[in-house]
């Protein structure tokens, strides 16, 4: 699979842009603030329905612009497929399949699935474990369209037995029986995505060893751990064990909503000990281990975005890294960089054609 043509029009500092590129490596390149990294994330719109930096659709449109229309050609199995996204002030996002709104977004996710690595993923080290949990439900959502209806489901029970805690807590009237069906509802509902959570990880760990043994040459020893209150006990005893804590700070203290990963190296945490160089070489690793996952579930090669990676990379991890993702294990990828020099040299280093998009103040010149 890959992107033949992307359109902008009102997207972020874009006016207007059309571009065509290569099934291979297409590299964007220019200043910071050009406008590179925005249309990688037009392009995972077209992926994912969703911009990767910023949740909220109307602040894409460009300032004084009532609306904006991302459109991709791409691709996949030598069949065409058509699709555009189209956000408007105050109205509903708009999504269309050659020509054909979907009803569900959802519907979409995993269609043309995308992995992106980019500076802003060092906050699945840094910051709390839903950043981590996103992490794991990204990659199974593109490959399992009724894990994503099942986090749904847990959340709005979830939020009812959290209303319903607060509920106990400000008028004082207990009813146990309609808890226990909410605990019912979640238990049923949070077992089905820690199964899936669990056997994800299971297969999706040796992918990630392998990928970090290659970028380190073998020479750190790195950790990656699956924590789930669930690996110890049975979700409704949880509950029921907990129903007190609960009710004293009316909220739910335990179930899949606290799951998290550890990330460790030479026994050690990442986030505490790691440099930044380690740091991120060990997230590049999840993001092709993801990329890999992904190949293996679906049968075709994903797109791969790399924004502004080789910074704090040192040359032998870059050049290993590029010799990669160059190969037949991956597909067409996209990069941006600020130096095209640096880009045509390792390109040049390891024999591989890249097509060049230099980037000004939101103008293209290909």
């Amino acid at each position: 699979m890959y992107l033949q043509q992307l359109s902008v029009i009102n997207f972020k500092n874009y006016q207007e842009a059309e571009l065509t590129f290569s099934a291979g490596v297409n590299a964007f390149t220019g200043n910071n603030g050009a406008g590179k990294t925005n249309l990688l994330d037009a392009i995972h719109y077209l992926s994912l329905c969703k911009s990767y930096f910023n949740p909220i659709d109307s602040q894409q449109i460009k300032q004084d612009e009532d609306f904006f229309i991302i459109t991709g050609v791409f691709n996949k199995n030598e069949q065409t497929e058509a699709v555009a996204c189209s956000v408007k002030r105050n109205q509903k996002k708009q999504f269309k399949r050659n020509k054909k709104d979907y009803q569900r977004l959802a519907d979409h996710i995993g269609l043309l699935p995308l992995v992106m690595i980019s500076p802003y993923d060092t906050s699945i080290i840094t910051e709390g474990s839903e950043e981590r949990r996103k992490f794991i439900d990204n990659v199974i959502s593109q490959t399992d369209n009724h894990y994503l209806d099942e986090l749904i489901t847990y959340n709005k029970v979830l939020a009812n037995r959290n209303a319903l805690l607060k509920l106990i807590a400000d008028t004082g009237r207990y009813d146990p029986s309609l808890l226990e069906v909410l605990d019912e509802q979640l238990a049923n509902s949070g077992n089905r995505i820690f199964e899936r959570r669990k056997a994800f990880m299971e297969s999706f760990t040796a992918i990630f060893n392998s990928h970090y043994g290659f970028l380190s040459d073998g020479a750190e020893r790195v950790e990656l751990v699956y924590e789930s209150q669930l690996l110890q006990d049975d979700f409704a005893a949880l509950l029921k064990k907990n129903v007190e804590r609960d009710r004293a700070l009316e909220r739910t203290t335990v179930g899949i909503h606290k799951d998290d990963l550890q990330f460790g190296i030479h026994g050690m945490s990442m986030k505490k000990f790691g440099s930044q160089g380690q740091q991120k070489s060990f997230l590049i690793a999840l993001k092709l281990a993801q990329y890999t996952f992904l190949y293996q579930q679906k049968g075709f090669k994903p797109l791969l975005l790399l924004d502004d990676i080789f910074d704090k990379l040192d040359d032998g991890r870059v050049t290993k890294l590029m010799k990669m993702v160059s190969n037949n294990d991956f597909g067409q990828v996209f990069i941006t960089d600020t130096s095209v020099n640096r880009v045509q040299d390792i390109f040049q280093r390891i024999d591989v054609e890249v097509k060049l998009f230099k980037v000004t103040g939101g103008v293209i010149d290909a």
